[in-house]
This record gives C-alpha cells, sequence and structure tokens, in this order.
C-alpha cells in the first residue's frame, strides 16, 4: 500500500515536474510584449543605427519585451503616420514626435499622461530631472504629455578660417546684432563679376521657419504664443522689428535672398558657401565630422536681451488604443533610454542636448565637454531659452506664420503687414479654443 502511495506521489511529481516548463513558456507567451515604436529617422545622420541598437539592448535586458522601430520619415510624416494609426485603431505604443505637437496630440485624444506611470519617488526624481526649459514644451495644465528626448536649441556656426581671412577674432562670435551685421559684412566674398561666393550669414528659411525666427524674437524680448497654445502674438513691434532685421541682411546683400533651404545650410557651411549659419545644435556631430576645417560655436547674439534661443526637437509620448501592458513596457523603455548615462552617450553621438544636468555630470559627458566644448553651448544657453512656438491646431498654426515669413523674405509682402496678416488668420483659427 505504502508502496503504491509512494508510486502515484513520484508519477505526481514527474507530472508536474514535466509541467512547469510547458507552464513557463505559456506564461512567458502571455506576457511577451511588442511595441511598436515610430522615430523620425531623417533628422540627420545615422540615428537609425542608434536606435536598432538601443531596442536591441533593453530587448536582452527585458526578456519578453520587444521594442520595434518603424522608421517614418520626417517629424511631420511620422506625426501623420502616428495620427492615421490612432484613428484606424493601430497606433504606435510610443512615438518620438516634436515637443511642439503637444497640443495636437491632445485635441486629438491620442496620447496618455505620463503621470498614470510616475509611482514612486524614484519615478517622481526622475521626472524631476528633466531641464525646466525642455519641459515647456512637455507639460500643460498640470499634466506631463511628453518626455524630452532628442532635444536642442539653435546656435550659431561659424569658420575660423574665414574668420582669421576677415581680420575677426576666430575664438569670438558676434555678441548681438550690430555685430552680427558687422561680422557679416566682412565675411561677404564676391568674385570678379561681382557675384557673391560666400554669405556672410545664412538663416534657413525652410523647414521650420518659425523656429528660426525665434531666434531674432526671443532676443528681442517678445514671446509669439502663450503657455496654453491659445492665443499668439505675431504682430507685436517687437516681432515685426526682429523680421525687419532678417529681410535687411537679405536686402544689404549680406544674407541669401529668398527661401533659404533647411537640409542644404549645413552642407554650404561645409563647402563655405556661408562663413556664419544658424541652426540646430542636432546638427553638432554632422558638422564636426564633416567641416573640413575649423569652426566654432556660440549662442545666438542678443538684441534688447542677452541672446536666447527657442528650445526643439523631439519627445516622447504614449498612445491610446495600445494595451496597459505595452503601454507599461514603452514608459520602462523611456526611463531605460532616458538615464543619465544613456542620455549622456546619446548627445555624445548625435550631438542633441542632454536633457538632464545629471547627464552632463556623468564621466562622458564631462569628458567630452572638456575635450569639444562647442558640445556644452546648447546647455549654457537653456537658462534664457523659450518654449518653441506651439499651440492649438498647431500645423495650420503654424504654416500660417511660416508662410508670412516666407512672403516678407521673398519680398512679396512688407514684414509688418506679413506678421499683421499672419496674427489676424491664426487667431480666427485658435478663438474655438480660447
Amino acid at each position: 500500500m505504502q508502496r503504491k502511495t509512494f508510486l502515484k506521489t513520484l508519477a505526481a511529481t514527474a507530472a508536474t515536474a514535466l509541467a512547469w516548463p510547458l507552464a513557463m513558456t505559456a506564461a512567458q507567451a502571455q506576457t511577451a510584449v511588442d511595441v511598436p515604436f515610430f522615430y523620425p529617422v531623417n533628422v540627420g545622420g545615422p540615428i537609425n543605427k542608434l536606435i536598432d541598437a538601443y531596442a536591441e539592448d533593453f530587448g536582452r535586458a527585458h526578456a519578453g519585451t520587444q521594442i520595434k522601430p518603424i522608421y517614418s520619415g520626417n517629424y511631420q510624416e511620422t506625426l501623420v503616420k502616428a495620427l492615421t494609426g490612432f484613428k484606424s485603431g493601430t497606433p504606435p505604443v510610443t512615438a518620438v514626435l516634436l515637443s511642439t505637437d503637444m497640443f495636437t496630440l491632445i485635441d486629438e485624444e491620442a496620447i496618455v499622461p505620463f503621470d498614470e506611470f510616475i509611482k514612486t519617488d524614484e519615478d517622481r526624481a526622475w521626472l524631476r530631472s528633466f531641464y525646466p526649459a525642455f519641459l515647456k514644451n512637455s507639460q500643460t495644465d498640470g499634466k506631463t504629455w511628453g518626455i524630452p528626448f532628442q532635444r536642442s536649441t539653435v546656435v550659431i556656426y561659424w569658420n575660423k578660417e574665414l574668420f582669421k581671412e576677415a581680420g575677426l577674432d576666430p575664438e569670438r562670435g558676434p555678441a548681438n546684432w550690430q555685430e552680427l551685421r558687422e561680422y557679416a559684412q566682412k565675411l561677404t566674398k564676391k568674385d570678379a563679376n561681382g557675384n557673391v561666393t560666400t554669405w556672410g550669414v545664412q538663416i534657413p528659411s525652410s523647414g521650420f521657419p518659425y523656429w528660426l525666427f525665434q531666434t531674432l524674437t526671443t532676443p528681442n524680448d517678445v514671446i509669439l504664443a502663450n503657455d496654453k497654445g491659445t492665443a499668439v502674438n505675431l504682430d507685436d513691434p517687437k516681432a515685426i522689428e526682429a523680421l525687419e532685421y532678417w529681410v535687411g541682411l537679405a536686402k544689404d546683400g549680406l544674407h541669401p535672398a529668398g527661401v533659404v533651404e533647411w537640409g542644404t545650410t549645413p552642407k554650404d557651411f561645409f563647402e563655405k558657401k556661408a562663413a556664419i549659419v544658424v541652426t540646430t545644435t542636432g546638427n553638432l556631430t554632422n558638422i564636426r565630422n564633416n567641416a573640413g576645417f575649423e569652426f566654432g560655436v556660440g549662442p545666438i547674439p542678443g538684441h534688447r536681451l542677452k541672446g536666447g534661443s527657442p528650445t526643439g526637437g523631439g519627445n516622447f509620448y504614449i498612445f491610446k488604443k495600445t494595451s496597459p501592458e505595452q503601454q507599461q513596457a514603452a514608459f520602462e523603455f523611456i526611463r531605460w533610454i532616458t538615464t543619465p548615462e544613456r542620455a549622456a552617450q546619446w548627445s555624445i553621438d548625435t550631438g542633441y542636448a542632454a536633457t538632464s544636468q545629471a547627464a552632463y555630470d556623468t564621466p562622458a559627458l564631462k569628458k567630452y565637454g572638456e575635450e569639444f566644448p562647442p558640445a556644452l553651448v546648447a546647455r549654457d544657453q537653456l537658462p534664457i531659452s523659450v518654449a518653441e512656438f506651439s499651440t492649438f491646431d498647431n500645423q495650420r498654426v503654424t504654416k500660417v506664420l511660416d508662410d508670412a515669413l516666407q512672403a516678407a523674405l521673398t519680398g512679396k509682402k512688407t514684414p509688418a503687414q506679413a506678421l499683421q496678416d499672419a496674427q489676424q488668420e491664426a487667431t480666427r483659427l485658435l478663438r474655438p479654443y480660447q
């Protein structure tokens, strides 16, 4: 009798032992989480390889979770694809989109606030660690809707060789509008036929004209949109003065006439077609790798104020119509990829500003900053940086401003008329949100 009982127990134990791996496999299958991740790949440079590596590293460290990067075109194309997917019931779980898309995504009820995932003191400390300047385009009405990731400010780059030729100090960029004009006059070169071969200064006016315009309005002490995204201030006399300055550089032959392409501006700098260019810190690594000459990097020149730049770049967002498990996995990935060590390496690899002081305090970024001081210009400019222009119905309102800027730069309208017309149309578009 005892032997039969023993055999039954042995058989039951064996069955349990055999079933255990199967049970584990089933449990693992149930907890496996795929996280489609939309990323705007053509922001500059071979960044997709870096993103792939991060996704693979996270997957190895988090068994059962697979981050699936989907390279979805530029920022605008990525936004359209993400919202189209959301409306059809197949959104990405997370996406990197412009920080300025926040109001649009809220209005579409497409995203969840990160506050739902902030549960521990460690979570709260992580959220507080981001620079306040970057959170201005990430928070509204007491909630956090985006997490800063590939963020930037606008800076000036100058060719030190051309500065030396023009009798300028190669270690010092222009500090204010007057100096910028004076430097540009000395740096502009013409051939025997009077054709410009090197422009003194170049500010791109395609792609993100409104953003580059803020490099003139911010130091002129004017903010173009309120914090709630419901009203704009485009026809302020100080905004008109800023646009008149930009147009005046071109009229005086110191800056290319008409619309200057965003994408070709770094190339023009490499080819010495422009001595000073105004562009994102996100181009820093690109310029370092491709400029065949020594260059300087400095903050935006001041005017009424010492200086100041809009922040820019992309945030992480988490989408609705995805499972709680997917959303939690996305949150964990976002926490993981924004740790100080990874944020520091991302800054080194791409040129984007690190998003927290803790990242700049890491040994890797400290060493990099000592070896390559231009990497710290974006950080040092943050205390006087402002939120990037962003409103509800952001795509249409921004287009109104972009069209106005280009109308002035191409001579179709005066700066005053262009911005007054833009103010009237933007106010009409925003009336439903007021």
